[in-house]
């Protein structure tokens, strides 16, 4: 469908709305959409329009990513305005917003009207998990194209041909994924990792009483602080530095002018806020994989001829099947459905774990 609208423009529309599951893929593929639409061959990947629109430097490519709680609406204002000017250097002004779902309403009706009246040589590119994300006056006015997961066997290929890990390695990653790229990648490269997410499954197995099901949630809300704590406070720190050298600012002193304080203040809510958000994230992440032993455990009792995705932790998902009826299984993967929707909406994390794990106790 997009080489189509690269090749044909009567194929071609001012919005597109990319929706799939994480890992799919989305921001890649708008992002070479993007190339292909400057190209002056519709997409070589090699000349010098494909590799600045691939990497988000192009000068007609402008890539809104954020890594906070939401889109705001002085961002989705700049954009608007943005979307108004002419491409400079090439045949299209493209506009890619990576994380959709994060516009705030305020920030949507900011972006409408561009949308409302489209100029010409300026294309959107959107991207969410699904179009229930969208807010609906935004996926209204949008082509909506909708990809799907890749294979888990295309993933491990990928992982072997690309990055050089062991075929056996690519392939529990992969599994273990869900056939996501990026976090197979990891899982592949990071022992840690492998370990957090065999502890986080293994706690289905492990939450039996009121106790076992509160220590359960404090552990995974400790793995959530823990990953937020190393990875954010180095990039920090950097940041901060950098912003007192662009302010001609003393690091070393005890004080700084109000002018410099004000800004180191706006820097580090947003440096919150982005903490805030990864921890969510490593949270939500953690749930997934909560979520998948349920689902071997429902496969596995059904007898159902389907790919396991802990075929490592066999004994496990089959004592699971056990224990739980299919009933059962089910309500505990509601139960973690739940927490997920509740923790997007702004639930203290602790407590919906809290919530979730007495929901999760196994049978006496």
């Amino acid at each position: 469908m997009l080489q189509g609208a690269v090749t044909d423009p009567a194929q071609m529309t001012h919005a597109w709305l990319l929706t799939g599951p994480p890992g799919s893929g989305r921001s890649t593929a708008a992002r070479a959409f993007a190339a292909a639409l400057l190209c002056p061959d519709g997409g070589c990947g090699t000349c010098h329009e494909c590799r600045t629109a691939l990497d988000g430097t192009h000068a007609d490519v402008t890539v809104l990513a954020t890594q906070g709680l939401s889109i705001q609406v002085k961002d989705a204002r700049e954009l608007a305005q943005l979307a108004q000017h002419r491409p400079s250097v090439g045949a299209w002004r493209v506009i890619l917003v990576e994380d959709a779902d994060r516009l705030t309403e305020r920030a949507a009706d900011a972006l409408l009207k561009a949308l409302e009246e489209p100029v010409a040589r300026t294309v959107w590119l959107l991207c969410a998990p699904s179009v229930e994300d969208v807010i609906i006056t935004i996926r209204s006015r949008s082509r909506h194209v909708r990809l799907r997961t890749p294979p888990v066997a295309a993933v491990a290929d990928l992982l072997t041909r690309r990055d050089g890990i062991e075929p056996a390695m690519a392939s529990y990653a992969a599994r273990a994924a869900q056939s996501h790229v990026g976090l197979a990648r990891r899982l592949a490269r990071d022992e840690g990792a492998r370990t957090r997410r065999r502890d986080t499954v293994l706690l289905a197995g492990r939450i039996r009483s009121l106790g076992d099901a509160m220590e359960a949630a404090a552990d995974l809300a400790s793995i959530a602080t823990q990953e937020q704590s190393s990875s954010s406070a180095e990039r920090d720190g950097a940041e901060k530095a950098r912003l007192l050298e662009q302010l001609g600012a003393d690091p070393e002193a005890r004080t700084q002018p109000p002018h410099i304080r004000s800004q180191v203040a706006a820097l580090e809510k947003e440096q919150k806020t982005r903490a805030t958000r990864f921890g969510r994230d490593v949270i939500d992440r953690s749930l997934i994989d909560l979520l998948s032993i349920y689902r071997d455990a429902l496969i596995t009792r059904s007898g159902s001829d389907v790919e396991l995705v802990n075929a490592d932790l066999a004994e496990q998902v089959g004592s699971l099947a056990q224990m739980l009826s299919a009933e059962q299984l089910l309500g505990a993967m509601d139960a973690i459905g739940t927490a997920r929707e509740r923790i997007e909406a702004n639930v203290p994390p602790l407590l919906a774990l809290e919530a979730m794990a007495i929901s999760l106790r196994l049978p006496r």
